[in-house]
């Protein structure tokens, strides 16, 4: 199958600076990256743009690549070397993913890149916590105690013992990896695997770090001040910025999972609550004026109309949750419910009779 040209791929002209070849890049790949395109079309069209960008954003291989077209550089270079030294990172910093991650999905893991070329970037962490309706009313902070996975201070991740540094891997000259190319009857064979004696690793740590033991990382629990907004729904997340496991290439972060118990009085339904709230029957004929406790804490007026139903509703504004944008309150909606007596004594069945025969 004939390869499309790297140009027509990215959309530039042959007279592409390096500039313009990255910013088509970076606008294809936002397009078609795994990660926002899930379709197997969009993996394959992403290794294809990714592919002509590490040839043509690298000198040596876009001359050879103008001079001998594709032959060039499949004789030059493997699959996995076309990407070495290829600069991914600047083009998705901020923005959530690691391109070196989908590298390694492509090229089966490690084989294509040794962990001293990938940053990895810590591990996302999450926290559950449980509030009150109250709380969430009003915002909450409060510290909590998160475990994570942080460099070690001692060694500042190198896993050496302090004084000391990791030597180069003699076996793989620090690349991590060991090539082995054969001729077979279909022609020449490359096979890439993690250096057997670092691990892949690039390194050989001869005194190792007495606190993480060469493993670079330690765990701890850290006190975190937390922050809850007012007007946060179950369910609502919190990202706290760098405050999850730490990486080579940098921290992940912390989410916060809130769960809002349910009250014993309040419904609640988005901005807007709803409570239940009995009234006597003289009450609903005549109409009457109560006092309801609000979720502020305040104390409200309830004005019952005259001639209420058992079930109507009663709105008293600007009492329900706040608006988590800050942008006003909901409503508080009272359901009145009209209480029947049980028990009647000689005067009130007279009075309830008389009344009777009135609306009769």
């Amino acid at each position: 199958m004939t390869k499309q040209d790297y140009y027509e791929i990215l959309g530039v002209d042959k007279s592409a600076d390096k500039r313009d070849i990255k910013k088509a890049y970076r606008k294809l790949a936002l397009k078609f990256h795994p990660d926002k395109n899930p379709s197997k079309d969009a993996e394959e069209k992403f290794k294809e743009i990714s592919e002509a960008y590490a040839v043509l954003s690298d000198d040596q291989k876009r001359q050879m690549y103008d001079q001998y077209g594709h032959a060039g550089i499949d004789q030059q270079y493997s699959s996995e070397d076309i990407f070495r030294g290829a600069d991914f990172g600047d083009i998705f910093r901020g923005m959530g993913f690691d391109i070196n991650d989908i590298f390694s999905e492509f090229f089966g893991g490690r084989r294509g890149y040794s962990p001293r070329q990938r940053a990895y970037r810590g591990a996302d962490l999450r926290y559950d916590i449980q509030i009150s309706l109250e709380d969430a009313y009003h915002g909450l902070e409060q510290n909590i105690r998160v475990p994570r996975t942080e460099i070690c201070d001692a060694c500042h991740g190198t896993g050496a013992k302090p004084g000391t540094k990791p030597k180069q891997c003699s076996t793989c000259h620090g690349t991590g990896q060991m090539k082995q190319t054969r001729r077979t009857a279909f022609g020449m064979f490359t096979q890439v695997a993690p250096c057997s004696t670092c691990q892949g690793t690039g390194e050989i740590i001869e005194k190792k770090c007495p606190t993480c033991y060469g493993r670079k990382t330690v765990k701890v629990t850290r006190s975190i001040k937390l922050k809850i907004p007012k007007g946060v729904d179950d369910g609502s997340q919190l990202r706290l910025h760098e405050e999850g496991e730490s990486g080579p290439g940098g921290t992940g972060d912390l989410y916060i999972v809130i769960h809002v118990k349910k009250h014993r009085k309040y419904n609640r339904h988005g901005l807007d609550l709803h409570i239940k709230k009995e009234i006597t029957f003289p009450e609903a004929a005549l109409g009457a004026k109560r006092q309801i406790q609000t979720i502020d804490g305040s104390t409200e007026q309830l004005k019952i109309p005259e001639g209420t139903q058992h079930g109507d509703i009663v709105k008293i504004k600007r009492k329900g949750m706040p608006s988590l944008r800050g942008s006003g309150y909901g409503d508080l909606y009272v359901e009145l419910l009209v209480k029947t007596p049980t028990k009647l004594n000689r005067k009130s069945k007279k009075l309830f009779m008389e009344l009777q025969e009135e609306l009769s």
